[in-house]
């Protein structure tokens, strides 16, 4: 998201090019849709939670569905930021190799970070009917861009390192030391390490420090495969389903001793006691289960490659998604955004509120709308490829 689209990377290696990585694309659309489901939820459903983390803990009393249905959505942010660390190293690679110099590639990273900031100001933060200095994940993602833009210069290895590190080891960061007066401090600290969504209008949930961990550990992926011809590609379907389950593995592992990785205590033996793990900021527990899935999504990505099944009608929609992520993503909030105006009765329960199937159904209308929107948009790229049309 916010980088190039991984459908336009072509692979050369011994003398045989590798056209698509579509497995990645795969993966991407199909959190996309999962994210619309959550977005509409939000939108329309009393029973919608979020927050984890800065709750502190489960919400008493929640509904088991309802929090399943949220559950399976924990997969599109840590999807997002990884493939934009993966595209990026892609998409730097073959600027380079066309001739542009490695100050035109720092300008460009840097013009795709401020667009992105623009974004989430100008557009996405409206949607969620929040102020413009809310921080998201748009806002996230650029501010890495930016940092990846001189970043990139060091060697993968060191990124690498440095993005484990940061992901096992950023719960222990103490930002006390940052003054909270004036709101600037408090600001600074949600942007860097402490979402809140306490101090209005300086508050945001995807800090900077976490998910940049994500996103060099993404970058030092797309390096490994950037190189890599069909047949090896291929090959790395049984690694991919094995990282998954040792993810899963581990996430239980974690979530037993109830200690380190665990920015929210098990506080019991339910369903959802289990499962119920902190995403703002993203535990080490959240990371494992939702980048297991996401290698697991991978993996079928590329069986279905394999299998000539990129071309079937409901795969070659997932995959028109996937190409253009930051699109949909713009689009389907205020898709589903348009509503009856904000209303909370002495009930507190707004009179626009759906059940469960009625929102499933708009959720599907939506996806079908904002499929045919991106299959056009994408065009319209191919007709006129402007820059500027290149950054949606």
């Amino acid at each position: 998201m916010g980088t190039e689209t991984v459908t336009d990377v072509m692979v050369e290696k011994a003398g045989k090019q590798f056209g698509r990585f579509e497995f990645l694309d795969f993966a991407r659309g199909l959190v996309m849709i999962i994210m619309a489901w959550d977005h509409v939820s939000g939108f329309w459903n009393q029973y919608h939670h979020g927050g984890e983390g800065i709750l502190g803990r489960a919400p008493p009393f929640i509904n088991t569905t309802w929090f399943l249905l949220r559950f399976i959505a924990h997969y599109c942010a840590p999807t997002f930021i990884f493939l934009a660390g993966t595209v990026l190293a892609i998409s730097t690679t073959r600027r380079l190799r066309r001739g542009q110099s490695e100050k035109e590639v720092t300008l460009h990273l840097i013009k795709r970070g401020l667009v992105l900031l623009f974004l989430e100001a100008a557009f996405v933060s409206p949607a969620f009917s929040l102020p413009w200095t809310y921080f998201g994940v748009i806002a996230c993602i650029g501010v890495c861009l930016i940092i990846f833009s001189f970043a990139r210069k060091l060697p993968t290895r060191i990124i690498l390192v440095a993005g484990v590190l940061i992901v096992l080891n950023h719960s222990f960061l103490d930002l006390s030391f940052i003054p909270t007066r004036p709101n600037w401090g408090w600001y600074l600290r949600a942007i860097l390490h402490e979402p809140n969504f306490d101090r209005w209008p300086y508050f945001g949930l995807y800090p900077i420090i976490p998910w940049i961990g994500v996103m060099s550990i993404g970058w030092a992926f797309g390096n490994y495969i950037e190189s890599k011809n069909v047949t090896e590609i291929r090959a790395l379907k049984n690694p991919l389903f094995f990282t998954c389950a040792a993810s899963i593995f581990v996430f239980f592992f974690v979530r037993y001793l109830n200690g380190y990785g665990n920015l929210i205590p098990r506080m019991g033996n339910t369903l959802v006691d289990w499962l119920y793990v902190s995403k703002y900021p993203p535990s080490l527990a959240f990371l494992l289960w939702t980048l297991g899935g996401m290698c697991f999504m991978w993996g079928i990505g590329i069986i279905l490659e394999e299998r000539g099944l990129l071309d079937n009608r409901l795969i070659s929609a997932v995959l028109t998604i996937g190409r253009n992520p930051l699109f949909f993503y713009v689009l389907h909030l205020w898709l589903y955004r348009f509503r009856w105006p904000d209303f909370a009765p002495s009930d507190g329960i707004p009179p626009y509120y759906l059940n469960l199937p009625t929102t499933l159904a708009f959720w599907g209308i939506g996806i079908v709308i904002s499929w045919y929107l991106c299959r056009e948009y994408e065009k319209l790229k191919q007709e006129y490829p402007k820059p500027i049309l290149q950054y949606l």
